[in-house]
């Protein structure tokens, strides 16, 4: 059975998570559904990363095994078709080794959170960004970030409920961008690691937007860290402003360059 790689966009209002749910829909299920349209038999597939209800997927990676030897352009065009009018897209499609894993051959992945500082509500943008009716120190929240980067315990910022084994992570990247967005000013966390734990970039996210506050130091960050304790944590933000945005692997399966 030939295995395709599947780049997988969606906005994340609709489901209750990636994975998948009996009672509630999921972006999972739908693309599962939509494969069963094209052979009629109970599919299963596997993604990069199980995102929570409310967060969306930019570059979202899932694998499927299929009977038939599709093209991956008609593959995807045949997806989309049967995904309507599911806010869900594929944006890419590639034949893959059997060996391909959209999870395990994974080599990073990247998050980004979009933040918007205005007080008028949101209209355009509601359900896609976090707001927030004050303006934030984003060199601050930076000085505070940077304390994070780095080989870590990260019990202190990870779900209670989280079931990865060890709190260890090596954290790659986290930088604070401030735009102006087109919904006003806006701060754009940039988050990078092979492996994430739940809930991992909100607990950042509601942390670092304290220290954009002036209610904590960078220093107040550092102590948090080291406390190793949920308790420690700042307040954990809403998902509807986190996106997984990319995610790396060796080889690029959608390279064809």
């Amino acid at each position: 059975m030939p295995r395709y790689a599947l780049k997988v966009e969606y906005h994340g209002a609709p489901f209750s998570g990636w994975q998948r749910q009996s009672e509630h829909p999921s972006v999972q299920g739908a693309i599962e559904a939509a494969l069963g349209k094209l052979e009629r038999r109970p599919h299963t597939i596997a993604a990069a990363g199980r995102t929570d209800a409310g967060v969306h997927g930019l570059g979202q990676v899932a694998h499927c095994d299929l009977e038939k030897d599709w093209d991956p352009f008609r593959l995807s065009e045949a997806l989309n078709f049967h995904l309507k009018p599911d806010p869900v897209a594929i944006t890419a499609c590639a034949v893959v080794p059997e060996d391909f894993h959209a999870r395990f051959s994974a080599t990073w992945r990247q998050y980004l959170f979009r933040l918007v500082t205005r007080r008028a509500p949101l209209t355009h943008d509601k359900g896609l960004a976090w707001q927030v009716p004050h303006p934030l120190d984003a060199e601050a929240m930076q000085a505070g970030a940077d304390r994070l980067v780095g080989r870590h315990d990260f019990t202190t910022f990870r779900s209670s409920i989280c079931q990865a084994n060890s709190a260890l992570r090596t954290l790659d990247r986290l930088d604070i961008e401030a735009v102006e967005g087109p919904s006003g000013p806006e701060i754009r966390f940039h988050v990078k690691a092979r492996s994430f734990l739940h809930n991992q970039v909100r607990s950042f996210v509601g942390t670092l937007e304290r220290v954009g506050a002036g209610a904590w130091s960078p220093d107040d960050v550092t102590a948090a860290l080291e406390a190793r304790d949920r308790a420690a944590c700042g307040p954990v933000c809403p998902p509807h402003g986190l996106y997984l945005a990319a995610v790396g692997y060796e080889p690029d399966p959608f390279d064809h360059n």
